[in-house]
């Protein structure tokens, strides 16, 4: 699904920074709101969820792991996820046993993988007593085991993917572990949309991804593999397209492949989106002065003299080849090719005369007799190869 924002014909500004910039949401959980957030600052985000939220088809895991907690003393309670122990409390109170869960994990040391995990913590009147920098619960692995677990009764709210290696680990470092499963991640029920996501960014029609959850990276790369395009994503992303990380932990699977996401300093969708402001315009931006007019190109856009231009892709095509070698001629059998195969020479003429309609300002791009077009800047000096 491809939402554009409204155009207002006024310039971009400060406030719509991602204007020109096609940007992939792949976020099953609040994905309208990170959509809204994007598109305020004049996105297009193309939505492909990588995965869904499943809750327990049958509650009687979770029922026995609560009552598990109730029948005796918890000394430790690792809450790994915000809408996991949110789940997991109102799920006990719709069985009666929400205030008497409420009250014995208040007796206990309680360890938050992160920020979303001690808000909900906060907000059920709770304290956590320690938390990672990192979020990983790796970390918090080995917190727990360099301060000695065994004897000790651990309750450990599980989330999406289930990871058995910090309950296995606590195990086998003499710890009694309640494992508290509350959802777990699952393929989108409809792979259409993550499908057309993935070839939009091997294909070049998009400009960053952005990912909310290491479950959703590893989705993607899934859906990828699937439709034999993995590698020419990670390549993709290496490059041409911006991936973008909410943290750390979602972070991690990218980095395991060379590719370094662009994260924000605090873990929140309005980080996230002020870091790809600030970040995307310059890493795929092109500025030129072209007869006397600034031109940056953007993703499926062009800014004049700060106005916001949207040819149509063919005309967009047609800048994109001029504006590689800017200033020297371009011929048209160059031109012809990078339209399409079938492309003819008539193809290039109405492609460049709808591109100079398209950028509202006379004398952009010359025609050059006999030889092709340029765009009306100084030749910019290409080394000998």
């Amino acid at each position: 699904m491809t939402r554009t924002p409204p155009s207002t014909g006024a310039p971009p500004g400060a406030g719509t920074p991602l204007a020109g910039y096609t940007v992939g949401v792949t976020a099953a959980r609040r994905r309208d709101e990170l959509a809204a957030l994007l598109e305020r600052r004049g996105a297009r985000v193309v939505q492909g969820p990588a995965i869904r939220l499943v809750p327990l088809a049958d509650d009687a895991r979770l029922h026995a792991a609560t009552d598990a907690c109730l029948r005796g003393p918890i000394d430790d309670v690792v809450v790994t996820t915000g809408i996991g122990f949110r789940a997991w409390i109102e799920t006990a109170d719709g069985w009666g046993l929400g205030p008497r869960l409420l009250r014995r994990l208040a007796t206990a040391r309680i360890l938050a993988r992160g920020p979303k995990a001690r808000g909900a913590l906060r907000a059920a009147g709770l304290r956590e007593a320690w938390s990672p920098d990192s979020e990983a619960c790796a970390e918090l692995q080995e917190h727990l085991i360099t301060g000695g677990v065994a004897g000790r009764r651990i309750a450990v709210q599980l989330h999406g993917e289930q990871h058995p290696e910090l309950p296995a680990a606590l195990r086998a470092a003499g710890a009694e572990v309640i494992e508290v499963p509350v959802y777990r991640w699952a393929p989108p029920a409809d792979t259409g949309p993550l499908d057309r996501l993935i070839r939009r960014a091997v294909t070049g029609t998009l400009d960053s991804l952005v990912f909310t959850s290491a479950p959703a990276v590893e989705g993607t790369l899934r859906a990828a593999a699937a439709a034999g395009l993995r590698d020419r994503l990670l390549d993709t992303m290496r490059g041409d397209v911006v991936a973008c990380c909410v943290g750390p932990v979602t972070a991690a699977p990218l980095l395991r492949h060379g590719i370094a996401p662009l994260q924000p300093e605090r873990g929140r969708l309005g980080a996230l989106v002020r870091t790809l402001c600030a970040e995307l315009p310059p890493r795929r931006g092109r500025h030129l002065l072209v007869s006397g007019h600034t031109v940056e190109l953007r993703g499926h856009a062009v800014l004049v003299d700060g106005l916001l231009r949207t040819p149509a892709p063919a005309p967009m095509t047609v800048l994109r080849a001029l504006a590689r070698r800017p200033g020297h001629v371009v011929s048209r059998a160059a031109l012809r090719d990078t339209l399409s195969a079938d492309a003819d020479e008539h193809a290039v003429e109405m492609a460049v005369n709808r591109l100079r309609r398209a950028l509202g300002a006379p004398g952009l791009v010359r025609t050059v007799v006999k030889r092709g077009y340029r765009l009306a800047c100084e030749p910019v000096r290409e080394q000998a190869s």
